[in-house]
Order: C-alpha cells, then sequence, then structure tokens
C-alpha cells in the first residue's frame, strides 16, 4: 500500500469571512469529519490536524492535512468523495509519499 498526503486548502479571506458557527454547527461539521473518518476506515493512518502558518511567507490557504493509504492514486482519490472538507467549500491536495532511500 502507497501512502498519501491529503492537504486541506481554503481561501482565507472567504473563511475570515465566515461568521461563527453555533454550537449545533460545529456538532455537525464534526459529525460530518468523523463520518468520513469512520467510512475510510484502516485507510486512515493518520486523522492528521488543523495548521496554522508560522513563517514568513507560509501559505495560509493550508488549513490542515491527513496521511491514507491505498492501493494506487485512483483508490486514494476515491477516499475523497463526500468529504466533508470539499462539502465545505474546501479543495483538497493529494500528493503521494515517496519512502527516502539512502542506496
Amino acid at each position: 500500500m502507497t501512502k498519501y498526503l491529503l492537504i486541506y486548502r481554503a481561501d482565507p479571506a472567504a473563511m475570515a469571512a465566515m461568521p461563527e458557527p453555533t454550537p449545533e454547527q460545529v456538532q455537525e461539521m464534526g459529525a460530518a469529519w468523523f463520518g468520513w473518518r469512520d467510512r475510510v476506515g484502516d485507510a486512515l493512518v493518520d486523522f492528521g490536524d488543523p495548521t496554522r502558518p508560522l513563517s514568513a511567507g507560509a501559505d495560509p490557504s493550508l488549513g490542515g492535512y491527513s496521511i491514507v493509504q491505498a492501493a494506487d492514486g485512483d483508490a486514494a482519490q476515491a477516499l475523497l468523495e463526500g468529504h466533508p472538507h470539499t462539502a465545505m467549500g474546501g479543495t483538497i491536495d493529494v500528493y503521494e509519499l515517496t519512502p527516502f532511500s539512502m542506496g
């Protein structure tokens, strides 16, 4: 199985313009994310975390990551069907993780 890095992106200006979610909306978002986690199952290697840019020039559109494993890129892409991040208007970049070899 190959591992894939999922990078969650969103327009920072659009995110800043969004009103603060209600407790019910926060609960719905959490349920959607955990529903995706449960649907993906063992293919999810690392659920990930949100990110916050700290260094000068860091890309503020990068909002978080996850790591999945799949037989190939098409299978990795299939894991993103119905993903809550895209349902919220964000995009997901998929990168194949290639093992580093010293030899």
